[in-house]
């Protein structure tokens, strides 16, 4: 093992690639040395923000450089493919903010790349870092509640944040809004019935208040069924308030109830909480730590240092990113065919 630092680029500086560069800038064991960034506006601040970074216009020319190990792509959906190829053909090793791609043929592309490079493609499934969200991965790992049956992933929240230039709000650059949020849940819910099976069927709906926009789902909901007979329910609306989410598992003992409350999703200050109950008595789980996507934006930065620096396993690889885009992919069509939509077991 060695103490060396793991030297990052930076690929995008909005709103969120802004909290990435913080977060690299203040890990342990990670060194920021470069930025692209696309408007003239986003360089000057960055260059104001990160004065010992070299700040680029072009991506390309910060992957030339040979004091980079890991490049952390934070840019519209629609270049996910394309950039994370060259970061890594060019031999880095990538973090890729969510979704990995927008489509299942370049999230397949991509974990072919990764593959050939060999380095490590990492999604920044940031849930999975979560003192809460993953302390109810914890308890149903430990046999807490017997095998999981039943989970529902509720979110209640106001409309997203519009992105540089509304990106968020154009279909050809986010791709879909079920990439945007839902695409978090589908894995949670992939990840809490590990190693109970894989998703079998997705039968999903959704409605936009948007006229004209029918691809900009305000409320979502889809029925997720597993190959071992559980099932997930996954459900949120940008037409609320605030920012609330809860995640219920049962089991065939008992259950787990944990809720997140914020005024805002990037809230510091929110109000957590982590039940469970094994079939006799109510536990509360204290949380060692605050939650929120900030703060498990540090613990990935710092997960992604250990994995290169140490060699430890990363929360969500390329295979985890490419089981999430196939599940939007599949949802958006079940919505379109009013249909449930299968899965080929592989």
């Amino acid at each position: 093992m060695t103490t060396q630092s793991v030297r990052f680029g930076l690929i995008g500086y909005g709103s969120w690639g802004r909290h990435h560069a913080e977060a690299i800038a203040k890990t342990d064991g990670a060194a920021l040395v470069a930025i692209a960034a696309a408007s003239e506006q986003s360089r000057a601040e960055a260059a104001a923000g990160h004065p010992n970074c070299q700040v680029v216009a072009d991506y390309r020319n910060l992957l030339t450089r040979d004091d980079i190990d890991v490049v952390d792509v934070v840019v519209p959906n629609h270049l996910h493919a394309e950039v994370g190829r060259a970061v890594l053909e060019a031999g880095k090793h990538l973090l890729m903010e969510k979704p990995m791609t927008v489509t299942v043929a370049e999230a397949e592309s991509l974990v072919a790349a990764a593959r050939a490079a060999g380095r490590l493609l990492v999604v920044d499934f940031q849930m999975r870092m979560s003192a809460l969200w993953a302390g109810v991965k914890n308890l149903i790992d430990d046999d807490r509640i017997g095998t999981p049956l039943y989970i529902v992933i509720d979110l209640w929240r106001r409309p997203y944040r519009p992105g540089s230039d509304r990106w968020r709000f154009d279909i050809q650059r986010v791709g879909d809004w079920i990439l945007e949020e839902p695409v978090h849940f589908f894995d949670l819910a992939r990840w809490y019935f590990q190693p109970h099976g894989e998703p079998a069927s997705v039968f999903a709906c959704a409605n936009s208040r948007q006229e004209g926009h029918p691809e900009l789902e305000d409320n979502f909901s889809a029925l997720l069924r597993f190959s071992h007979g559980g099932y997930a329910v996954i459900t949120h609306t940008l037409c609320g308030f605030e920012h609330h989410q809860t995640v219920k598992v049962t089991g065939t003992r008992g259950a787990i109830w944990a809720s997140w409350s914020g005024t805002l999703d990037r809230d510091l200050h929110p109000h957590s909480s982590l039940r469970f109950f094994d079939g006799q008595t109510l536990h509360d789980v204290p949380l060692d730590r605050p939650t929120g996507e900030l703060f498990e934006l540090e613990d990935q930065i710092a997960m992604m240092v250990r994995a290169v620096r140490d060699g430890e396993p990363v929360a969500a690889d390329g295979i985890d990113g490419l089981w999430s885009v196939r599940l939007c992919e599949a949802a958006k069509e079940s919505i379109a065919r009013r249909a449930e939509v299968f899965f080929q077991r592989e």
